[in-house]
């Protein structure tokens, strides 16, 4: 069992147990139960058992229902890796300052993955036993090694006729220039696509600037042929939070909602690449990021309850981690930690990563994540010293501050954040932003869940609990 006070109540606490299950109490009740004087008859003792913070004796209780919701919320763990990520190029037209990815110029051919590196990246895929497998190709910008999306997608599409897993495409890409060619190629396997929108369009195109400064013309054009040929809910949008955004949440919503859009991801800078050297000009601290996503959540409630369905995609996980006890393919909040476990990235020269935020650090110098290569069969990738140092910091549970912390068995331990920041996988966590700001967001969730009215926490518990285990794209690179 841990605790936390109540920020908003510091006579009351949110009480959780080591499957998630929580309750919010009295300090009062809190302490006399910490001392056993509660009445073992009372109804705030049946409430507590019901929810795996007590025992009332071997002879008529059992730890079997709190094991089997412990399996459940860990079941990520079982089949190893379900997000697997190729990237086929690192060209790209644009040149965002808070790009996480080493870009490349359009006509450097030379930083395209080839196709003996895809063959073999396509065998390793299959060495995993996992029998639900998301592959998304990312960049720079895939579509301008479209030839080698397809040709991986058709390598797997035809080994997948022996070994019958299930599959989900996505393509992560800035939707600029999509050809009748391509959305045909990509109606047929059925994919996903993920892009960028940062918000109106003076804001999305002073982030993201291309020749031409026409970078929302072409986004939002992309947007809606991919709406037209794939459906409305094959295309899936987020924005990267600069200082500028931080001025305006609600014209960033109000953009997604005018294009039609029902999802928001409101994704505040990582410290990898391009962001980390402009992080000065573009960047911003936890609190101001806090104090921007509570404005930005109230926009969205009242949103919603004007008519028009939306939610916030980190929210929603949040708060599943909440209302429900299965687990999620979120990879940076799992612990163990979902980098390597979770999530496999295959590089365009063959270099194999644990994790997107792995292979930045890697395009700045930094490969103390690389697993390996995809020459290589996973059992080494398992066995690499990359893979032994997240593991000895990727349980949550064990880490020092975040072993007392009555949220973490919804949150994660995400190391290679920790050492991007901080120097080290374990990490300060005191001082960390990752903890900061998970611990902000799960105190601003549950007390606007607690002074909500009841079509509020109507809606809430919707966005929690509709959400299913399917790994959630992953960023957009450029």
């Amino acid at each position: 069992m841990r605790f936390r006070r109540l920020p908003w109540d510091r006579e009351r606490a949110f009480v959780s147990s080591m499957a998630g299950d929580w309750l919010l109490m009295d300090m009062g009740d809190l302490e006399r139960f910490i001392r056993h004087e509660l009445a073992a008859d009372s109804p705030l003792f049946a409430d507590l058992q019901a929810r795996h913070l007590a025992i009332g004796g071997t002879h008529q209780s059992t730890l079997a229902p709190l094991f089997s919701q412990y399996r459940s919320r860990k079941s990520y763990l079982i089949g190893g890796p379900a997000l697997h990520i190729f990237v086929v190029s690192l060209r790209c037209h644009h040149t965002c300052n808070y790009c996480q990815v080493s870009r490349q110029q359009t006509n450097a051919a030379s930083f395209d993955i080839t196709g003996h590196h895809a063959r073999q990246a396509v065998d390793r895929l299959f060495e995993w036993p996992n029998p639900e497998l998301t592959i998304e190709f990312q960049g720079g910008e895939p579509l301008l090694n479209f030839e080698q999306v397809m040709t991986i997608t058709n390598l797997i599409v035809e080994r997948n006729r022996a070994e019958k897993r299930s599959l989900r495409f996505v393509l992560a890409s800035t939707l600029h220039d999509l050809t009748d060619f391509q959305l045909d190629f990509l109606a047929e396997h059925r994919f996903k696509l993920s892009t960028s929108l940062d918000g109106p369009e003076w804001l999305h195109n002073a982030n993201r600037p291309r020749p031409g400064r026409d970078s929302y013309e072409r986004t939002v054009r992309g947007i809606d042929a991919g709406r037209r040929r794939l459906g409305d809910d094959a295309v899936s949008a987020l924005t990267t939070l600069t200082r500028r955004s931080l001025d305006v949440p609600e014209a960033i919503i109000d953009e997604y909602r005018k294009l039609g859009l029902n999802s928001i991801s409101l994704r505040p800078l990582s410290p990898y690449g391009f962001a980390r050297k402009t992080a000065e000009r573009t960047g911003y601290s936890t609190n101001e990021y806090l104090a921007f996503y509570k404005k930005a959540f109230e926009h969205l409630i009242a949103v919603n309850k004007s008519g028009y369905p939306m939610d916030e995609s980190y929210a929603s996980l949040l708060l599943s981690q909440l209302f429900t006890s299965f687990g999620h393919g979120y990879v940076d909040l799992r612990s163990p930690s979902g980098a390597g476990l979770g999530a496999i990235i295959y590089d365009y020269d063959g270099r194999v990563y644990p994790s997107d935020e792995a292979r930045m650090l890697a395009a700045m110098g930094d490969h103390s994540f690389s697993l390996g290569d995809v020459s290589q069969p996973i059992s080494s990738w398992l066995s690499s010293p990359a893979m032994s140092l997240l593991l000895g910091a990727g349980v949550a549970e064990a880490l020092p501050t975040c072993a007392d912390c009555a949220y973490v068995p919804l949150c994660g331990a995400d190391p290679i954040e920790h050492y991007a920041r901080q120097g080290d996988p374990v990490g300060h966590r005191p001082t960390s932003d990752f903890c900061k700001r998970n611990l902000g967001l799960f105190d601003l969730l549950l007390e606007r869940y607690e002074l909500a009215d009841r079509a509020t926490k109507r809606l809430m518990e919707s966005w929690g609990t509709r959400r299913n285990s399917t790994p959630e794209p992953c960023d957009v690179a450029a």
